[in-house]
């Protein structure tokens, strides 16, 4: 199947001239959104609780309202809330500011994909979801580049959602590099998925596993960190700028032949198996139903689980080269 790449040109930002955009959450998306939305010219109010993110939000020259509020007055409503608790605020502060006529804008389809919020009629529901974290999304934009982004149309009562739609993504500077249209349910199902096999599952899990081998083995922990983790970064940069091929022109041939021939044995058919799985739960509605019931229940196995990963080992060797290395990060997390 084909993937639509709309034409920049299409892409323009005069639709959202004169309306009022209210960015409900300001984190990492939210005030990216808001921020980048802002610059371009796009009058912005912040809907965020007090809190940490309050304080950003004042700190950045917004005046935050109670979400209500400013939900209330807004022509386009756009959800950056976590997706864990995006639903419950929906209902107590967010459904009943939606008038007809009205556009609720998301930046990830998870809600409306498994049904979790259900828009009312005689409203726009639009999604623009940047292909990464909203700091890049941010810093691409004040060096005058853009994220890739990708654009969906749930319901069109107005017969003008695709132009309004279009118009965010062009205040958040997409324009300046792509957007592609899809569907709420196809950008939920690959986010979930990549996120899971690949991005943060697979890549965090193959390092831990590469880590202990190493450690188990009689190597120092530093040592195998530097191997198994800190140089992932190198390769992640040659693929995400050249891709894979080209990525193996710039490695040696040694590290390309092991690459070529161990690879497979490592993710062969029994991880294949295991990813249909993982694919069949995003798809089948299991793992949304699965993170929301622990969100529900005060979240104690994702407490347990990155109190765990927090405190182990390849944690405390990470630390100490880490801190060879002081340029990298000015706080450690």
């Amino acid at each position: 199947m084909a993937i639509t790449i709309i034409d920049e040109h299409e892409v323009r930002l005069e639709p959202l001239l004169g309306k009022r955009v209210a960015v409900l959450g300001y984190g990492n998306q939210g005030q990216a959104h808001a921020l980048n939305l802002r610059d371009s010219g796009v009058e912005v109010t912040v809907g965020q609780r007090g809190g940490a993110s309050f304080d950003r939000a004042s700190a950045d020259g917004f005046k935050p309202e109670d979400v209500s509020k400013a939900a209330a007055g807004a022509d386009l409503i756009i959800l950056a809330l976590p997706d864990e608790m995006a639903a419950k605020i929906y209902d107590q502060e967010i459904k009943a500011q939606l008038a007809p006529g009205k556009t609720l804008g998301f930046i990830h389809g998870f809600n409306v994909r498994y049904g979790f919020i259900d828009p009312p009629s005689g409203i726009d529901v639009i999604m623009v979801a940047p292909k990464g974290p909203g700091t890049l999304l941010r810093s691409l934009f004040q060096e005058g580049r853009g994220l890739p982004s990708l654009l969906a149309i749930e319901r069109d009562y107005s017969n003008q959602a695709r132009g309004l739609a279009l118009a965010w993504a062009a205040g958040i500077g997409s324009g300046r590099a792509a957007v592609v249209e899809t569907t709420f349910a196809s950008e939920t199902e690959t986010d979930l998925f990549g996120e899971q096999a690949v991005l943060c599952g697979g890549v965090t899990a193959l390092c831990k596993a590469a880590f202990e081998t190493l450690v188990e083995a009689g190597y120092e922990p530093e040592f195998a960190y530097l191997e198994c983790v800190h140089e992932l970064k190198q390769i992640a940069d040659l693929i995400y700028e050249r891709g894979i091929s080209a990525m193996r022109q710039r490695i040696s041939n040694t590290a390309e032949y092991g690459d070529l021939t161990r690879g497979p044995k490592l993710i062969g058919p029994s991880a294949r198996e295991e990813m249909k799985r993982i694919l069949a739960e995003v798809q089948d509605g299991t793992f949304a139903k699965e993170w929301i019931a622990e969100a529900k229940a005060g979240l104690p196995r994702f407490k347990s689980l990155h109190e765990a990963d927090a405190n182990s080992q390849i944690e405390q060797a990470g630390q100490a080269v880490r801190r060879l290395m002081p340029w990298l990060s000015a706080d450690e997390v």
